[in-house]
Order: structure tokens, then sequence, then C-alpha cells
């Protein structure tokens, strides 16, 4: 089965094009599970690639958009949550949320809904690519649609 018959590609693939359909899944010719990976396979910035983080407290979750070259948080997080118990997601906490394996989380095309939280540095690069759906699946957008298509809020949550 081709990466873009995958049910979690499919899924991702809906949410961008319902949002633009000039939008378009890249697949990639080696694997970009980590951001590094993704940069170089994408001739990029490790900071243009948009890392989607999964982050759990005692009754909710919620996701963190977050340049590859930068780090989210947690002080950060729990002051603007207002939760104290708070901690990344487990893998299997990640795949029954957002239906996503790590190193494939897409931003968009969730099981369930949760807050999303973008970091403003990511706003330094015209374009920026998150996963769509599979480790060797990206997408391409620029920040004020990437803000658009998550619904997401605006914070500083990297250290």
């Amino acid at each position: 089965m081709g990466i873009l018959n995958k049910e979690a590609v499919k899924r991702a693939e809906k949410a961008i094009k319902n949002f633009d359909e000039n939008l378009s899944l890249i697949v990639l010719s080696s694997s970009a599970r980590t951001a590094n990976d993704a940069a170089k396979t994408l001739k990029c910035e490790v900071g243009a690639i948009v890392k989607s983080l999964l982050f759990s407290t005692e009754d909710s979750f919620f996701l963190c958009l977050v340049s590859g070259d930068k780090r989210c948080s947690l002080n950060k997080l729990k002051k603007i949550t207002g939760k104290k118990n708070l901690c990344m997601a487990t893998p299997e906490e990640v795949k029954t949320q957002t239906g996503y394996t790590i190193g494939g989380v897409s931003p968009v095309g969730h099981l369930n809904s949760f807050k999303i939280f973008i970091d403003s540095s990511l706003n330094r690069f015209t374009n920026l690519y998150a996963a769509a759906g599979h480790p060797d699946c990206v997408f391409k957008i620029d920040y004020k649609n990437l803000k658009e298509i998550t619904n997401s809020e605006e914070k500083e949550i990297i250290e």
C-alpha cells in the first residue's frame, strides 16, 4: 500500500484540501521522522519544520506547534494552561487522541479535538513544512494559513 493510501495520510489530506485545494502533500524520498531529517530531505532550515507535540494534563490534551529548532517550555505551558500536572503525552495517547503515530503527527485531521497553541517563532519563515499523517509525508504552508487551518492560539511556548 502506498503512503498516500494510508488512512492517516488520507485524513490529513482531507483536512488540508478542505482548507485550500491548492495545498498538496509531498512524499519524501527519505524519512522525516525528526525535524533534522525532514530539513535535510527538503533542503530547508530545520526551524521551518513544524513539530506537532501533544501534551497531557489530568483531564485534557493539547497540541503545541513548535519550530524544529526550538524546544517547547513546560513551565510556559503550565502558566498558559493553569495546569500543574503537565507532561508529554505517551505514544499510545498520541495515537488515540490524534490518530497519528509519533513522527507523523499532523497539525490537522485529528480524531479528537483539543486546544492548539502555535509558537510565534514559526513566523520567521516564508514556508513551513508539517507532517501529513506519516513520517515520509509533509505539506507546505505559510504561518498565517497554518494558524488559520489549525484554529490555533498564538503563544510564546518555547524555552
